[in-house]
């Protein structure tokens, strides 16, 4: 099971490392470069103490705590070369009118030192294909190498209680968000947090912002008005909305987009808000 969830994911691959040395003279240096064996590139450079957490280890762990928890594992793939990889299971779904949103427990990890073996909940709206990643918590400091397994996974399966527990109070904000309806005031508010406006930069007055925000503005409309249609004028449909423009429309990779990208930690900026709201 674990080596075709590798292989499906395109994750069947390990990292070496190799010393750096000075170009000129041949010197060693303290830094090493994590190699992926299969495409010989180098996903990332590290201190010579640094030791990577293989694919087949992170599979490991995973389906360990899958055995453990109950949650059966879903799929997996990586970014770019391999700098960043993922591995989900499957946690619970919620039925919200004609929505399904269906949740997952994502794990994250990478060779370039952008973070540490992480979890967090995201889900996926079955009627819009729309996306959402919340907060993720990373665990390396707490999962060391060092330790036996059996000491690893209690530590793990203990702190995915609490992203579990996060999971439903997200569920609960999404149904609250549904009875209420929207303002003039939080979708200015919604706006002006995904466009990151500044100083002087105002909605009411579209002179005072660039083309390409005008342009991002005009796409955001165009994603909130059609959720809105279908969802209702309900503060749901406007955060809809955005995870619609935020999936869709944005290039590049919409999950990569969203996990590290700065529309992501907007998107999870403006979901904080707007729970706070409702609660």
């Amino acid at each position: 099971m674990e080596s075709s969830i590798l292989k499906q994911a395109n994750l069947d691959w390990s990292v070496r490392s190799e010393k750096l040395v000075t170009a000129d003279s041949n010197l060693p240096t303290d830094n090493v470069a994590l190699i992926r064996d299969d495409k010989n590139v180098i996903l990332g450079v590290h201190s010579s103490s640094y030791v990577a957490l293989q694919n087949s280890e992170m599979m490991d762990i995973l389906d360990r705590i899958s055995g453990k928890m109950g949650l059966p594992l879903h799929k997996g793939g990586y970014f770019g070369n391999g700098e960043k990889v993922y591995i989900q299971l499957k946690s619970e779904d919620m039925r919200l009118g004609t929505d399904q949103i269906k949740g997952y427990l994502t794990c994250v990890n990478s060779f370039d030192g952008s973070t540490s073996l992480a979890f967090g909940h995201s889900n996926l709206t079955i009627s819009c294909q729309n996306t959402f990643f919340a907060n993720y918590r990373e665990m390396a400091n707490k999962v060391r190498h060092t330790m036996n397994m059996h000491t690893r996974i209690d530590l793990l399966c203990t702190q995915i209680e609490g992203v579990l527990q996060a999971e439903q109070k997200i569920f609960t904000q999404i149904r609250r968000m549904a009875e209420v309806e929207i303002d003039q005031k939080v979708r200015d508010m919604v706006l002006t947090r995904m466009l990151n406006l500044q100083g002087e930069e105002r909605l009411a007055d579209q002179t005072t912002l660039s083309t390409q925000k005008k342009n991002l503005l005009s796409a955001m409309e165009v994603s909130i008005s059609g959720e809105l249609e279908t969802k209702g004028q309900n503060i749901w449909g406007l955060f809809s909305g955005i995870t619609h423009y935020t999936t869709h429309s944005l290039k590049g990779d919409a999950n990569e987009n969203k996990l590290f990208g700065r529309f992501g930690n907007r998107e999870r900026e403006v979901f904080a808000e707007l729970g706070e709201l409702v609660s």
